[in-house]
């Protein structure tokens, strides 16, 4: 729903070239999220694998477990153990179950070296890919996604996606998957997802058949083979786009290319075949990013800064240990008085802030710093806002309060790496600071160099060599620079050279 009411249109755009494919979600015509799949870098989350535990740490209350990938994974003590509570966190891809078993209190947590000892093979599954310096995120608590269902071998519980409002229909739906588990005796439990509202029992069976016979396979497999070794990668990206996001709700998608079309209606047709005509192929040019404006807008969000209509702007800063975003008035000034237009200025950033986390795909803690309000019924309004907004995420998220200096802290669930670390390497120039020497900084730096060899060696003439774009900064500072050397200007040589850094330099002696 748009803020106000409204249905929200929703596109789904595929962009394919010999090697990459690009999925964009458009919301009214707005780059919601996107997906991006390049051959020999598909993703690890979701992949089922037989590993051998390298290392156990009791001090961490975790493991290292070879997977065969290139860093040990990390295996934390709550995913050692098959059939944990925790129902909501080891399913992806869904809104929460509405019924996850609560924990034993009076049961001692079991430590890590009663679960798992050096040696040994144990079949996991991938919850986080690789990030950066960090091995991939596992666990022991294996589930897998069908269309309507998301099977759980190791846990005997059925739930129900809570985006599933109608209670009747909730109902309906537990105990039709309940007495479905028994009739077939299928071991396990499931969690029904958002696409099984309205779900006959005919369908409901032919994906639990499917999930349970996947899982059987998996299992032969581990039996026969030697750790570390794959048993099961999810789908493609387009396979898995067109089954967790392509609903009814969905208008149309759009895609780039007759041989992937093709994928895509044949996917569908095994999948939810009454939604075939909505697939149609983009004939070129342009190409169907530039045609439908995604292009720019996948630019923007490589960028820190985002502005917003009003002339306010958000600034957007990744860290190692969390992201921090922070709401600004910029050029907008508002028409009345002061609270109102700080009111305005953070509910216009609540929509963005949230498209961005989306689009972005930020995980982890996420520090919103929003402009500081007085009154209580403004503060009241932006967080109903942003808990409205954040309700749109497919990704799960808890949100605090706010806090008395205007901070919102956010926790993501982070699954993947963050656009920007897909799509954009470390700066070398920067070392990915982000920011550079400027030029005042710079020409002092130079004046020191400069001044050892007039001093020292008193050489007749003094070369500095630059970067072409500091070399236009330094120009008009010639003077200066050879009255603080104590030489005439004659004697000061200034040349640029492509190939330094913007803020490389040397000075040698002439």
């Amino acid at each position: 729903m748009r803020p106000g009411g409204g249905l929200v249109r929703k596109d789904i755009l595929i962009d394919s070239v010999p090697g990459e494919v690009r999925i964009a979600l458009l919301e009214d015509d707005m780059l919601a999220e996107v997906f991006v799949e390049r051959a020999g870098a598909r993703q690890a989350a979701g992949a089922i694998f037989k590993g051998r535990v390298r290392k156990v740490l009791p001090g961490m209350q975790s493991a290292f477990v070879d997977i065969g990938l290139e860093r040990d994974a990390f295996l934390y003590v709550e995913d050692a153990a098959a059939g944990a509570e925790d129902i909501d966190r080891i399913v992806a891809g869904d809104p929460p179950a509405d019924e996850p078993r609560p924990p034993d209190a009076s049961r001692p947590r079991v430590p890590i070296q009663d679960l798992v000892r050096e040696g040994q093979d144990i079949v996991v599954q991938v919850t986080k890919d690789p990030i950066a310096t960090k091995g991939a995120r596992i666990t022991a608590n294996v589930t897998l996604p069908g269309r309507y269902l998301v099977y759980l071998p190791g846990v005997a519980h059925i739930g129900v996606s809570r985006r599933i409002e109608d209670a009747a229909e909730r109902d309906r739906l537990r105990d039709l998957v309940r007495d479905l588990t028994e009739t077939l005796r299928l071991a396990g439990g499931f969690i029904v997802r958002t696409a099984a509202e309205g779900l006959s029992a005919d369908d409901c069976a032919s994906d639990a058949r499917y999930l349970s016979g996947l899982w059987e396979e998996i299992h032969r497999r581990a039996e026969s083979s030697q750790a570390p070794a794959t048993l099961h990668r999810e789908v493609g990206a387009v396979a898995k786009i067109l089954r967790d996001v392509f609903h009814p709700n969905v208008s149309e998608v759009l895609v780039d290319g007759d041989g992937m079309y093709r994928e895509a209606v044949e996917f569908t047709e095994r999948m939810q075949p009454a939604l075939v005509p909505r697939i149609r192929v983009h004939e070129r040019p342009p190409s169907l990013f530039e045609k439908r404006g995604v292009q720019p807008q996948l630019e923007r969000a490589l960028r820190p800064r985002v502005w917003l209509k009003s002339g306010g702007h958000i600034v957007i800063n990744q860290t190692e240990a969390l992201v921090a975003i922070d709401v600004n008035t910029g050029k907008y000034v508002g028409r009345r008085t002061f609270e109102e237009t700080i009111l305005r200025t953070n509910l216009e950033a609540v929509r963005e802030v949230v498209r961005q986390i989306r689009l972005r795909d930020l995980g982890g803690i996420i520090v919103v710093d929003f402009i500081d309000m007085e009154e209580g019924s403004s503060k009241q309004e932006v967080i109903q806002a942003l808990q409205q907004e954040l309700r749109r995420d497919r990704s799960k998220s808890r949100m605090l309060q706010l806090s008395e200096f205007g901070l919102v802290e956010i926790t993501r669930q982070r699954t993947k790496p963050s656009l920007e670390r897909l799509l954009c390497v470390t700066c070398p120039n920067c070392g990915g600071a982000g920011r550079i020497k400027s030029p005042d900084t710079l020409y002092f730096e130079i004046l020191r160099e400069a001044r050892k060899i007039v001093d020292g060696e008193g050489a007749p003439e003094v070369l500095v060599r630059l970067h072409p774009m500091m070399k236009e900064a330094l120009l008009p500072r010639c003077e200066s620079l050879a009255a603080a050397l104590g030489v005439g200007v004659e004697r000061l040589r200034i040349r640029e050279d492509p190939a330094l850094r913007y803020d490389q330099w040397s000075v040698l002696p002439s």
